[in-house]
């Protein structure tokens, strides 16, 4: 009988040494009981109607069956799959397409184990999960205030916590600011983007596809 508290994870990636070194890291994790790792689209369809994981990891660029189409099947299958894009590249029309396939999540390849991690947990949880290295090209490329003015790089860290959740005691903690300094940042936010509370300025960047929570 499988275990309710342990993972089952899959891979979905056309390259072997990402899959292998991707699989070892995984299978690594204390929560994890099981990785399946697969090369196409069609194999991991055909793999879902055996066995339901409960988080995959899949690739964007692969031949027959890219993942936006894989992603599309699937989640068809099964509404409630939780998957997470992969890419080697922080591209936001690949992220944006991943999500409005069905995927709750997006991640660089070139991310570290603590971003995996965190990964895992937030899909697991039912919220969605941007790598922040694209999360923060989305607000760099994408947010200019209606007044004109450009954020600041720190403005732009700030937001990017701000649309993850966080209240402004952790964004100080994580940034190492104090939390005056952070609801200083909040406050200019606001004015910038022409925003009457911390809810309109997160429906802001949403409507604007700067990030999706």
């Amino acid at each position: 009988m499988r275990n309710e508290n342990k993972l089952v994870i899959y891979i979905v990636d056309d390259h072997f040494l990402f899959r292998e070194g991707f699989r070892l890291i995984l299978s690594g994790l204390p929560n994890v009981i099981k990785v399946v790792d697969m090369s196409s689209g069609q194999e991991f369809l055909n793999q879902l109607r055996v066995e339901v994981a409960d988080i995959v990891f899949m690739d964007i660029n692969m031949p027959a069956m890219d993942g936006i189409e894989t992603t599309k099947k699937a989640v068809a299958l099964e509404p409630e799959l939780k998957i997470v894009g992969l890419s080697m590249y922080s591209d936001p029309l690949y992220y944006k397409q991943m999500i409005k396939a069905g995927a709750r999540g997006f991640l660089i390849k070139n991310s570290d184990i603590g971003e995996v991690e965190r990964t895992i947990a937030d899909v697991l949880s039912g919220k969605n999960y941007i790598a922040q290295e694209l999360a923060m090209q989305l607000v760099s490329d994408g947010f200019n205030s209606e007044n004109g003015e450009t954020l600041s790089d720190r403005e732009k860290e700030i937001l990017y916590h701000i649309c993850k959740g966080l209240p402004n005691n952790q964004i100080a903690k994580i940034l190492s600011l104090s939390k005056r300094t952070v609801d200083k940042h909040r406050e200019n936010l606001l004015s910038k983007t022409g925003a009457g509370n911390t809810a309109q300025l997160v429906m802001y960047a949403i409507k604007h596809g700067i990030i999706t929570l």
